[in-house]
């Protein structure tokens, strides 16, 4: 029978420890959960080293939006780490699963959320999801959605369809009428554009381009003019719609710890 190996990504601790031990008892299934983004970020890599990959994982729509943080510690157990949201490192649901899509594109992601969200729903799936699941639904349709998108399936409420195409439709006009602004600007202009999405200010981009301050100040302005925009965190929004990454990679600290569950498991 093959296998199939499920990532639980929830820092809420009692949900996270029953969805868990209701997956571990499937007889096809292997579970493990991580309490945070960055723990799960790590025992996907950690699975990829040991040559047994994760096929899904399933994020908690709210991931990091604990105001305290508390540990598992039931029926022996141990504990999930519980992450506060101001910590160093902290990744959000909807960034975890664009993270996931970009680093791990065999792995198929499902958010499971409290509550019905169009615009957030749409958000998950232009991430990279594959599925938008209540939290209390059934656990048979909950594996139906898990089965499903290994098949390349996207699966959501029906009651959610209209919602959220209207907002797919809503975000492409915004991304095509944001690509024709961006490519207003000159080649320079896009690299001075890409540093200030990275968060460099004057200072660094004129070392990282080899340029004078003054000089990037005026890249800058002339940015936010053809942008039409009056501040450089509206123009790295405008950006960031329009697909503009940063300039170099940003480095997420990883911190947790990762429980894994499973009939096979060691």
């Amino acid at each position: 029978m093959a296998r199939i190996r499920v990532l639980v990504v929830d820092d809420h601790r009692i949900f996270a420890e029953s969805l868990a031990a209701a997956l571990a008892a499937e007889p096809d299934v292997d579970v493990a959960a991580a309490g945070s983004g960055p723990a799960a970020l790590r025992a996907l890599e950690r699975a990829t080293a040991e040559a047994r990959p994760y096929d899904v994982i399933l994020v908690d729509a709210e991931l990091g939006a604990l105001a305290h943080g508390g540990a598992l510690a039931t029926g022996g157990v141990p504990a999930l780490p519980v992450p506060r949201p101001e910590e160093p490192g902290a990744v959000d649901g909807i960034s975890l699963v664009a993270g996931v899509r970009t680093a791990r594109p065999g792995v198929r992601s499902v958010v499971l959320a409290e509550k019905d969200d169009p615009r957030c729903a749409a958000r998950a799936l232009q991430a990279g999801a594959s599925g938008w699941v209540a939290k209390d639904c059934s656990l048979q349709r909950l594996l139906t959605v898990i089965r499903g998108v290994l098949r390349d399936e996207t699966h959501l409420p029906p009651a959610l369809l209209t919602g959220v195409l209207r907002e797919l439709t809503t975000a492409r006009k915004h991304r095509t009428e944001s690509e024709q602004l961006v490519e207003s600007l000159t080649p320079r202009e896009r690299e001075v554009l890409r540093c200030m999405v990275a968060g460099l200010g004057r200072k660094a981009v004129a070392e990282r381009l080899f340029l004078s301050p003054h000089t990037v100040r005026t890249h800058m302005q002339n940015v936010l003019g053809k942008l039409g925009v009056h501040s450089t965190l509206a123009a790295v929004a405008l950006a960031r719609r329009a697909g503009v990454g940063p300039a170099e990679p940003v480095t997420v600290r990883l911190a947790g710890d990762v429980v894994e569950r499973g009939s096979q498991l060691a």
